[in-house]
């Protein structure tokens, strides 16, 4: 297997090409600042995990802002610290803000001129669009948890993309290589549906990292190709 037999590139987002955990962590500073005691970043960023993924099982059909604004209200009630409602609308509403990561404009840029390039991201639509103005790539697909109904790893949301790709772009799974940091979120999935995967292993997992604001998986799921940036990955297809 090769970089250069595939015909298309599936991205997720958050955390592979947004750096979401800085984003996190950043607009959670107005809770996290009253505690007497502040946690450690790697504390913050597993409870939210443990959070968020807890309310995108309850509520699939929740948009990711008003989800996560949720999360910022159970992370208030477990930290004993109390929020207003508009305080936890307004951590929900920062993901527009999250930063990409330095390496990412570029890299797609380069990636572009060789691949189709597709989204699969457990966002709402327009936090999606705010988002993309800082990776500044006009993909050809963009498929969220808004439009499933659902959040990954769910299967559905590999369905959906799947099916989409099919009808309106004539690829199948074997055309499409699926890029993401997140094993639990993106790689076991791709695993049950035999997707081919790219792993950007920006946490450095694979070297003893941290899991940072991803829900941590038991067994490693089998991946086909390992970067721990984006720019390693786009360097790796020009030069093959």
């Amino acid at each position: 297997m090769e970089l250069k037999d595939f015909q298309a590139l599936t991205f997720d987002v958050y955390g592979t090409l947004i750096d979401w955990e800085t984003g996190i962590f950043e607009a959670l500073r107005p809770l996290t600042d009253r505690l007497a005691e502040t946690p450690t970043r790697e504390a913050v960023l597993q409870a939210h995990a443990r959070h968020e993924s807890a309310q995108q099982v309850a509520t699939p059909g929740r948009r990711y802002a008003d989800l996560l604004a949720t999360v910022y209200s159970r992370l208030s009630e477990e930290w004993r610290t109390p929020a207003s409602w508009d305080e936890c609308v307004a951590y929900g509403q920062s993901i527009g803000r999250w930063p990409a990561f330095p390496d990412a404009a570029d890299a797609l840029r380069r990636l572009k001129s060789r691949y189709r390039l597709f989204v699969l991201s457990n966002v709402d639509n327009a936090s999606f669009a705010a988002s993309n103005e800082k990776l500044g790539v006009d993909f050809d697909g963009v498929y969220t948890a808004e439009d499933v109904g659902a959040y990954k790893p769910a299967d559905a949301n590999f369905e959906y993309m799947l099916n989409r790709l099919e009808s309106d772009f004539g690829l199948d799974g074997s055309d499409i290589l699926h890029t993401a940091q997140s094993l639990f979120h993106d790689h076991a999935p791709a695993n049950r549906f035999g997707l081919a995967n790219a792993w950007i292993d920006r946490q450095r997992l694979s070297e003893g990292g941290d899991w940072g604001a991803t829900a941590r998986v038991g067994t490693r799921p089998t991946v086909a190709f390992t970067f721990f940036s984006m720019r390693e990955m786009a360097d790796a297809v020009e030069e093959g």
